[in-house]
């Protein structure tokens, strides 16, 4: 009879088990995985897809500092970088429309002048094209074309100088949007003693000489004078 009962109690106790539902746990988003054993010296090992849990006291790098802007170290101009004049060495295309004759092209010599039939010299030094091209107009009215039309455009920029920690020191043919990176590959790239984060550039404006420090990526400017300076370690 004991026997019969135990029987019972266990069948029933299957017939119970049957019927109970079990409910797993649910898997922790991706991104809370929970970390029960030391993790290992390369860091967790995630499963697919997951993301690792952030460092405590770890954030985003700090931003890269801005480029160095003009600082002028003589002068001081109130702007650096103001509309292009011209200088000795510039080559200039004259266009003097209706008047063959006139139209040439001409370069600026050491005195800052050009020199043209008719009238002679005309001083272009610091004046930009439509500058040069007024003064050159204003000149032919007196008594030579009544209603001259001229224009005036730069077709060969006067050079830049490099010198210091550059392979070849020099001077060299001004290239259209040059940077200050672009005249060290010009003068055969820095030597291995160059500082290479700042230089120093001597620039000719109409407010008088002036020297500017400026940053690899930095636009130079026709005539400008670049100094690659000697590392201290």
């Amino acid at each position: 009879m004991l026997y019969v009962r135990s029987l019972t109690v266990i069948v029933a106790m299957l017939a119970a088990g049957g019927c109970m539902q079990t409910t797993l746990p649910a898997d922790p988003p991706i991104d809370a995985v929970v970390y029960s054993q030391p993790l290992p010296a390369g860091g967790p090992v995630l499963p697919t897809g997951a993301v690792p849990p952030p460092s405590p006291g770890v954030g985003p790098p700090p931003p890269p500092p801005p480029g160095a802007p003009l600082v002028p170290i003589i002068g001081p101009p109130e702007e650096l970088d103001p509309p292009y004049t011209l200088d000795s060495g510039d080559r200039l295309r004259v266009t003097v429309f209706g008047q063959q004759g006139l139209t040439n092209t001409y370069r600026v010599d050491a005195s800052g002048r050009i020199s043209m039939p008719l009238i002679g010299t005309v001083r272009a030094r610091h004046c930009t094209t439509t500058e040069l091209a007024a003064r050159i107009a204003a000149r032919l009215r007196r008594g030579f074309i009544r209603e001259p039309h001229v224009a005036v455009e730069v077709e060969t920029y006067r050079p830049f100088f490099i010198l210091g920690e550059v392979t070849y020191p020099g001077q060299y043919p001004f290239v259209t949007h040059m940077t200050v990176e672009t005249a060290v590959a010009i003068a055969g790239g820095f030597t291995p003693r160059a500082y290479r984060y700042e230089f120093e550039v001597t620039r000719s404006l109409p407010e008088g000489l002036v020297r500017i420090k400026l940053p690899p990526i930095a636009k130079l400017r026709p005539g400008d004078t670049i100094a690659v300076d000697e590392r201290w370690f």
